[in-house]
């Protein structure tokens, strides 16, 4: 039973060690009042409150792995700026091993700053510069990489479109991730799946999938199992995991396909739902859970955040706890 499964890996006290290679953010909230607009233009004036920064992107999954209990180390690329320090800052509080991020000083730390009043968002400002990184760079992110891969039970791209991912920085990093012997699992993003080509496990949800497979729409799930029958011969994934929201997610490979139902019985918000079904499988699995106990883990993990409001995260005895409510 996994209850068990669950029981003996925290007795053992294990703690995977897990690498994200992904697109880092900053998210930056301002906050304040409004009660009257602005004589210049009509706009509210916003009377500030406070200001907060948090991890965003790739990040979500690091915070998401530390809840679980995760040993993590992170690779991506940040700017020469105050924002940079940040993001590094909160990783290194964190307890997140850094040695492979790489300061491109052409390009700003990719910042989302969102204007908050009265619980309601007024307005999201985004810095960001996504083209790819130079040839130099992309050479200094597998230096760094190298090493951690060795180290890690599984590895994770977390890709946001923020200019990490070239074609070929990708392929090298599942090519080096593959000679390793490390499995790699990936949130992906964009039309162009051929460069995630030789990797364990793509996780793209309904819509990704549709629009990656050039399918107009996928209603049924005769229809998900078709347009993940064109990203296995883009890519030859062992596996396919795709979240289906209300429908919950379907594992599929070329051979088989299982559909999970949800397990929420509320909803509130499903912000950030993905990077924890993301974490909650890479977790497990390189804990030696099997594919399909890992996903339905993950499911059990996403009905627990999309409870709360915001981007949450959720630990291995809530998920635990959740699966005997459930049974």
């Amino acid at each position: 039973m996994l209850i068990d499964k669950i029981t003996q890996l925290q007795q053992t006290g294990s703690k995977p060690n897990i690498l994200v290679v992904g697109d880092l953010m900053v998210d930056h909230y301002i906050t304040g009042s409004a009660s009257r607009l602005s004589p210049e233009a009509p706009v509210p004036i916003v009377n500030l409150k406070g200001e907060s920064t948090t991890l965003g992107g790739a990040g979500n999954v690091v915070q998401n792995l530390i809840a679980l209990g995760a040993g993590v180390m992170v690779c991506g690329i940040i700017g020469n700026d105050i924002y940079g320090e940040q993001l590094t800052k909160i990783l290194h509080n964190d307890g997140v091993t850094t040695d492979a991020l790489v300061v491109d000083k052409g390009r700003t730390t990719t910042v989302k700053t969102r204007v908050l009043a009265g619980g309601h968002q007024l307005l999201r400002i985004d810095r960001e510069i996504t083209y790819h990184l130079p040839p130099e760079l992309e050479s200094e992110v597998i230096t760094r990489l190298e090493p951690l891969i060795s180290e890690a039970d599984i590895v994770i791209l977390s890709d946001y479109s923020k200019g990490l991912f070239s074609y070929d920085l990708t392929q090298k990093i599942i090519a080096l991730a593959n000679t390793l012997g490390k499995k790699v699992i990936i949130d992906p993003k964009g039309l162009d799946y051929s460069k995630y080509k030789g990797a364990f496990m793509i996780k793209p949800n309904r819509k990704e999938l549709g629009e990656a497979a050039r399918t107009e729409k996928i209603s049924t799930l005769d229809d998900v199992k078709a347009a993940a029958k064109v990203i296995f011969n883009q890519t030859d994934a062992e596996y396919l995991v795709v979240t289906l929201s209300e429908e919950g997610m379907m594992i599929l490979s070329e051979l088989a396909h299982k559909l999970l139902p949800v397990k929420a019985t509320s909803v509130f918000d499903v912000t950030g739902a993905g990077d924890t079904v993301l974490a909650t499988i890479a977790y497990f699995m390189a804990s030696g859970f099997e594919i399909d106990e890992a996903c339905e883990l993950g499911n059990h993990a996403a009905a627990i955040v999309i409870k709360e409001i915001g981007s949450a995260t959720t630990t291995v005895e809530q998920i635990k706890d959740h699966l005997i409510l459930r049974q």
